[in-house]
């Protein structure tokens, strides 16, 4: 909690009333400008608490007017009402008086962004600009001078211009852009880093007039407003200028590029006006004023929307208190506001970052007004100021300066020490139980306890008073300027630069403990029993021994944590732990942003670790494999966070204890004590384990931060607004202060605080070996504890480390078979974590079982635990969400919780949302019948418009209930209750038209009771009871209604007809029809039979099959061959596997036999025929099936009859090819290759090479080279004859040779002369091919060979002559030999006389010889 010290300036004349007062930027100094009737006006300068600057002393005969700090240098500019201007240098007090330009009160000072340029403006319109150097003073005279004939109101410079981009520019230039290049050349203009200075400004006049000036100092009109301006702001996001005047008319306006000013948006900001209006304007585009009334006004300019602020009596603000004036701190996000009652109102901004989508909600709510501070008086100015955030306030009387502090705490020895006020302690004895107040002569800024001693100090004053008893009095005070103190026994222990003192309670320094210049100057101090840690400015750290008391030991050497911590700004906490071996350390970044980590120093070891809480790791330490889904709970837990507090324990060397934040509100660190969210965690450190997670919980809402640990007890200072208590009551007097500090046991010891030593130290040791996860070390140190609180305690410790096979063991000791019995039972959960909650909740650490649920996703658990608890609006909102499967049952449940507590009407909602009101709604309400009856008529529910019809029923109320039975539609009732009231015909008329088939059975039945067969038999028809109706009409003889009804039953009743039918001989066609319906085919054909009823016996007949009895099947083909309906009788025949009959049927009359019906008469069972038998059954359907022309059907059948050759020949005749070559590859016989070889020679194989490659495969397969021989000779004919292609025909010839030479020669020699002829063939073709190509290379030397060759004996066919001739033609027209050619020609003729020669010359050939010679061409006669 953070205090705030006033401290009133020291003015030299206590006269003089404050008038104005203004903070340097960055500089702790005040000015303040004071005036009084008698002494005229003065001005002086004051520091953080109140001293005044003497030397800086300025005044004159008339008052100030105005007052405006240079933005950087300590340089302030004084207005008066006489029209000077003065410029003041602190500290030197030097005063520079301005040249005179202003003879008016000055009401106009304002500097530029960087202070070289000074705007001075008075009472009667005149405007200077004035130039100044880099230290501030002034050069020459003045730049600009104006004169607006108006008084001048405000002043407000145009915003800086961005500098240019360096990085980015220097990328232009690398790649190539000349522009670039040009700014970085010396050559040009020099380069501009940085956003630049804006020298140009607008300036506004009384009577509404805004005026632009440029950095020429050349002035121009911008705008005009109604009355005179009284603020100007500029929204830089928006290039908006933003006007208000005195009538707070809100205006903004958007600047053009070229000039001028157009009017965007104007608004009415208050009703209320008039001098006393304070307005400002924030960096973040708020605009807030205060006009005396009890709000503070908020405008955001930026989101177009605005609110208000107001103080609230509940945190001491009186009613009819108005606000005077206000000012906002951007660094510490904190507005202050002054009030007619001597209060300054505070509202802090939260840490939270903010969406744009909730910003708009939420904008108000995130204001938090603070407890207020009271100075009296009238407040009528505030200012905050310098970079220590410091806050001035004029009173009227008198200006205070008001510095934050947080609140100062301190624990030892049983004994903590709370700051309530800043001179006002409360110091709570936690042994004795006593609370004592302690009022301090000086504002106190730290304090620190000893055994019976308090001191405090100021930074500047320390005191030390000693306890005794219950009071509290003085030992010691001296001045002694140092910012902290430790206390060791009766040492003090305070810092100077490059020094430690150890100091008596008098201040008598004892020892000094030097620093050298690279251990830096000491900042931090802590003593742990008998150890002191010091932190230096440079992070170095030492440690000394306090054991002896004569003098402080060094216990280490200095050490650089720079060395071993990277990025290391400075130190923000040092804490040593008992026993000096360990330091631990909270640090602070470079960019002032606090570590995410808590740093380890080992003493012993010369070792850093850590522990991260950004992600909730140590750097060391032990990892127990089976329990890495408790290490990623716990992660997840502590991550995200950062350390802001810690402490070591008192007496235990292991243990330590740390506050931590998230990290979102890192920037406000320094005072930790206000973050929301705080998490308090403990850790166990050890040279062997290093750093073992202990225990993480949240700090209690009611507590304000933690203070100490000093096992079994936690302890924490509390928030003004909550009164703790412990374990014991604190005796406090009347007029002591409240309770300021409180103690928490740790989580191992709840129940166990009293405990003595070797108890505590056991406990410690189990919570110490469990975390480690060495169980039987755990167990060795318990085992002699016969204590049930003690099992209980180490129990619930289960729960936090998850260990539920300790926790079994603990239960056993503690007796509790409930909770062993229920944490047995929640094995069978699958997750861990929902065991563990199951312990959790046994043990009555409900608020553990519940994270332990929501971890692990178990919402139908975590919603039956709510239910437990009673928490129902919990149970409720995690069914909806979650756990939607069992959503009805929870509103169930409720509903019965709800009726339990008398709650029925809230009860009766939650039934209809279950969706049993139907049922528990009458059963809640029967006691209360006029609240049941309104609910029925309400709930326009069939179910429950019955249930109360019966009700009424059951109350002999027959007409009412009559009319609910019909709202129910329930028309048995209605027909039952008609019944019984004897309104027959009603009934009749509601069955017939309802249809109901239980009211129409009703009715049938009462119908029945009165001999009224008709109408009994009709409405059992209605209600389906056709075995009922079936029965009256065999009773009453009413056998036209039978056959009906029989035909609409089940096959029983329709047996049960036909039999009677039977019985009376009459209407057998009937009986024939029933018995057939009811599947007892062979009783109706039989009697069909018996009496020749051949209509029913032919529709009996179709519906036979291969499931029927022979007999019975061969006998209905008879009838149907006698009927000339052979395809009938054929199936029959086939059905009773007559199949011999069923072919010859077929032949005879030829019937087409189908696929399906030769698959049936297919024999395949032994049983039936032999294999000669079934072979020549199938043989004869193939038979049958090839005289029908179904080829591939007796393919089929003579395969399976295993005639292939018959199955090939008949796939030979459908012609398919593809099928008979797949056949033939299937059958692999020679007989069948060949057979298909054969087939497809007699194709067109020349047209289709797919058969052409068949025949030579299957005569290859069929194992037939002479075959194959015939084919290729035939295929060398072909070429020869057709296409005159003697090369191809070559190759045919050879191939046949080679097949001849591989044949068997089984004729007597013919193989021998076939093989020579072949050869005589191939010799004379291969003649005539080398012919054919010699002649383009020698023609002479072919005609030559060729008319040899028409000499060899046998010439033709193997060469034709008409070839030979025409190739000699040819050449002789071609050598223009025509006359030789035409002597050939006839040669020709006279050899080949009755063919045409025309096919063995070509066509130019042909036309030569007509041409020259008159040879006849004839028509048609071409060469092929």
């Amino acid at each position: 909690m953070a205090v705030y010290f006033d401290h009133r300036i020291e003015t030299p004349d206590r006269s003089n009333l404050p008038s104005h007062l203004t903070w340097h930027a960055t500089l702790p100094i005040l000015a303040v400008a004071s005036s009084s009737p008698a002494s005229g006006g003065s001005v002086d300068l004051y520091l953080q608490q109140g001293e005044c600057v003497k030397s800086c002393h300025v005044d004159r005969a008339q008052p100030a007017a105005a007052l405006r700090w240079h933005p950087v240098k300590p340089v302030l500019v004084l207005g008066w009402e006489s029209g000077e201007v003065v410029l003041l240098t602190h500290p030197s007090g030097d005063q520079t008086v301005l040249p005179a330009v202003h003879t008016a009160r000055i009401t106009l000072l304002e500097w530029s962004g960087s202070g070289s340029r000074l705007v001075t403006g008075d009472q009667n319109g005149a405007l200077a600009v004035w130039k100044l150097d880099a230290r501030g003073r002034l050069l020459g005279n003045h730049l600009v001078k104006h004169d607006y004939n108006k008084p001048l109101t405000c002043c407000i410079f145009k915003p800086a211009s961005p500098g240019v981009d360096v990085a980015m520019l220097a990328r232009a230039s690398v790649s190539g852009d000349e522009s670039a290049l040009d700014m970085f050349s010396w050559k040009g203009a020099p380069l501009k880093m940085g956003p630049q200075e804006g020298l140009g400004f607008y300036v506004s006049t009384a009577n509404g007039k805004v005026h632009a000036v440029d950095e020429q100092g050349r002035t121009s009109p911008l705008l005009s407003e109604d009355g005179s301006i009284r603020k100007l702001f500029y929204l830089d996001k928006r290039g908006v200028l933003v006007v208000v005047t005195d009538t707070l008319m809100l205006s903004q306006y958007t600047l053009r590029p070229e000039g001028g000013a157009h009017e965007s948006m104007k608004v009415k900001l208050s009703s209320t006006a008039g001098q006393n209006v304070d307005i400002i304007w924030t960096e973040n585009s708020l605009l807030i004023t205060a006009t005396g009334e009890p709000v503070v006004k908020i405008w955001d300019l930026e989101r177009d929307e605005n609110y208000v602020l107001s103080l609230d009596e509940t945190l001491g603000f009186k009613k009819g208190e108005m606000i005077n004036c206000v000012s906002y701190c951007a660094a510490k996000e904190i507005l202050a506001a002054g009030t007619s009652k001597g209060r300054i109102a505070m509202w802090k901004t939260a840490t939270q970052p903010m969406s744009s989508s909730s910003y708009r909600a939420d904008a108000k709510a995130l204001w938090k007004l603070q407890t207020p501070t009271e100075i009296h008086g009238n407040v009528t100015q505030l200012q905050w100021g310098s970079n220590q955030n410091l806050l001035a306030a004029n009173n009227s009387r008198t200006v205070l300066i008001l510095s934050e502090h947080v609140m100062s705490a301190h624990f030892g020895q049983q004994v903590a020490a709370v700051q309530l006020a800043p001179t006002q302690l409360s110091i709570t004895n936690f042994s004795s139980g006593e609370t004592l107040p302690l009022q301090c002569d000086m504002h106190v800024r730290g304090v620190c306890l000893s055994k019976d001693s308090v001191t405090v100090w100021n930074g500047k004053h320390i005191s030390v008073y000693e306890l005794s008893g219950t009071a509290l009095h003085v030992t010691g005070s001296f001045p002694c300027d140092s910012h902290i103190v430790a206390v060791h026994d009766e040492n003090l222990y305070t810092v100077e630069p490059s020094r430690v003192q150890i100091r008596t309670p008098q201040g008598t320094v004892k020892q000094l403990l030097t620093f050298s210049r690279a251990e830096g100057n000491p900042v931090l101090l802590d003593v742990c029993q008998s150890y002191l840690a010091v932190g230096t400015d440079t992070a170095h750290i030492r440690v000394y021994d306090l054991s002896r008391r004569r003098d402080a030991k060094a216990h280490c050497g200095a050490k650089n944590l720079s060395d071993h911590i990277s990025g290391l700004g400075a130190l923000r906490s040092v804490k040593c732990n008992a026993s000096g071996s360990q330091v631990s350390l909270l640090t602070s970044q470079v960019n002032g942003r606090p570590d995410h980590k808590v740093y380890f120093y080992d003493i012993e070891m010369d070792t850093v670790t850590h522990f991260d809480f950004f992600t909730g790791r140590p750097s060391s330490g032990v990892s127990v494999p089976d329990e890495s889904d408790k290490q990623k709970f716990q992660e997840n837990e502590i991550s995200g966070r950062f350390p802001v507090s810690q402490y070591w324990d008192e007496s235990e060397p292991r243990l330590f204890v740390c506050e931590t934040a998230p990290i979102a509100s890192e920037k406000s660190a320094n005072a930790f004590s206000d973050l929301e969210d705080v998490s308090v965690v403990t850790l166990f450190c050890t040279q062997e384990h290093g750093l073992l997670l202990q225990d993480c919980f949240s700090r209690p809402s009611g507590l304000q931060a933690l203070l100490a640990l000093d096992v079994p007890y936690y302890y924490f200072t509390c928030k003004s607004s909550h009164l703790e208590t412990s374990d014991q009551p604190i005796r406090a007097a009347p007029a002591s202060p409240p309770l300021m500090a409180s103690r928490r046991p740790l989580r191992d010891f709840v129940g166990l605080e009293k405990c003595e030593k070797g108890t505590r130290d056991a406990m410690l040791n189990f919570s110490f070996y469990l975390s480690v996860g060495d169980m039987d070390e755990a167990f060795k140190s318990i085992k002699l504890i016969k204590s049930k609180a003690v099992w209980e305690n180490m129990a619930r410790m289960c729960v936090k480390t998850r260990r539920l096979d300790v926790a079994r063991m603990c239960l056993g000791n503690m007796g509790n078979a409930r909770a062993a019995k229920a944490v047995k039972e929640a094995e069978a959960e699958p997750e861990p974590e929902a065991q563990v909650a199951m312990l959790a909740i046994q043990l009555g650490m409900l608020e553990d079982a519940e994270k332990l649920y929501k971890s692990c996703h178990r919402y139908d658990l975590l919603n039956a635990f709510y239910q437990a608890s009673s928490e129902w609006q919990r149970a409720l909102e995690t069914a909806e969400a979650h756990d939607r499967i069992h959503l009805r049952t929870t509103y169930y449940n409720y509903a019965k919780y709800l009726e339990s507590m008398g709650h029925k009407n809230l009860a009766l909602a939650y039934y209809e949302k279950s969706d049993t009101h139907r049922v528990e709604v009458p059963r809640m309400l029967q006691d209360d019948t006029a609240s049941l009856e309104l609910y029925v008529t309400k709930a326009k529910d069939k179910n429950i418009y019955k249930w109360w019809a019966q009700y009424l029923e059951s109350q002999s109320n027959m007409e009412t209930a009559l009319l609910f039975y019909e709202r129910a539609q329930d028309y048995l009732s209605l027909v039952r209750v008609h019944c019984y009231l004897g309104n027959i015909p009603e009934a009749s008329q509601i069955a017939n038209n309802t249809g109901d088939r239980a009211a129409s059975y009703h009715l049938a039945r009462h119908y029945e009771g009165h001999d009224d067969i008709k109408q009994a038999v009709h409405f059992y028809t209605r209600a389906q009871a056709y075995n009922n109706a079936i029965r009256l009409c065999k009773e009453n003889g009413l056998d036209d209604q039978l056959m009906n009804l029989a035909l609409l039953s089940n096959p029983e009743d329709m047996m049960e007809a036909a039999c009677h039918y039977e019985e009376k001989g009459k209407h057998l066609d009937r009986a024939v029809a029933l018995y057939h319906k009811a599947g007892y085919v062979s009783k109706a054909l039989e009697l069909a039979f018996a009496t020749e009823q051949f209509a029913a016996l032919q529709l009996i007949a179709e519906e036979l099959d291969e499931n029927s009895d022979p007999a019975l099947l061969a006998r209905c083909s008879d009838f149907f061959v006698q009927h000339s309906q052979y395809e009938k009788a054929v199936e029959l025949l086939a059905a009773a596997k007559k199949y011999p009959q069923a072919v010859e049927l077929c032949l005879t009359h030829n019937l087409t036999i189908t696929e399906d019906l030769a698959e049936r008469m297919t024999v395949t069972d032994a049983k039936d025929l032999t294999e000669e038998a079934s072979k020549a059954l199938l043989e004869k359907i193939a038979d049958c099936c090839m005289s029908q022309g179904s080829y591939h059907l007796a393919t089929k059948v003579y395969t399976q009859a295993g005639n292939k050759h018959r199955a090939m020949k008949a796939l030979l005749k459908s012609g398919d090819t593809d099928k008979i070559a797949f056949f033939a590859n299937v059958s692999r016989q020679k007989e069948l290759f060949i057979m298909a070889a054969n087939y497809f020679q007699s194709l067109d194989w020349r047209k289709n090479p797919k058969n052409l490659k068949r025949i030579i495969e299957f005569y290859t397969k069929g194992k037939a080279p002479d075959l194959l021989g015939g084919f290729y000779e035939a295929c060398a004919q072909v070429e020869i004859d057709d296409y005159q292609n003697y090369e191809k025909a070559l190759d045919a010839l050879m191939e046949a040779f080679k097949c001849l030479s591989k044949a068997k020669d089984g004729s007597s020699g013919q193989q021998e002369v076939r093989l020579a002829d072949l050869q005589h063939k191939i010799v004379l073709i291969k003649k005539f091919v080398h012919i054919r190509r010699l002649h383009p290379e020698d023609p002479d030397e072919a005609v030559r060979l060729c008319e040899a060759l028409l000499e060899e004996p046998e010439l033709d066919p193997a060469v034709r002559i008409g070839d030979a001739y025409g190739f000699l033609i040819d050449h002789h027209c071609q050598q223009g030999r025509l006359q030789t050619a035409y002597q050939k020609l006839e040669e020709l003729q006279k050899l080949l006389p009755s063919q045409s020669i025309r096919f063995y010359i070509s066509q130019a050939s042909l036309d030569a010889l007509q041409k020259e010679m008159g040879f006849p061409l004839e028509s048609g006669d071409h060469k092929h």
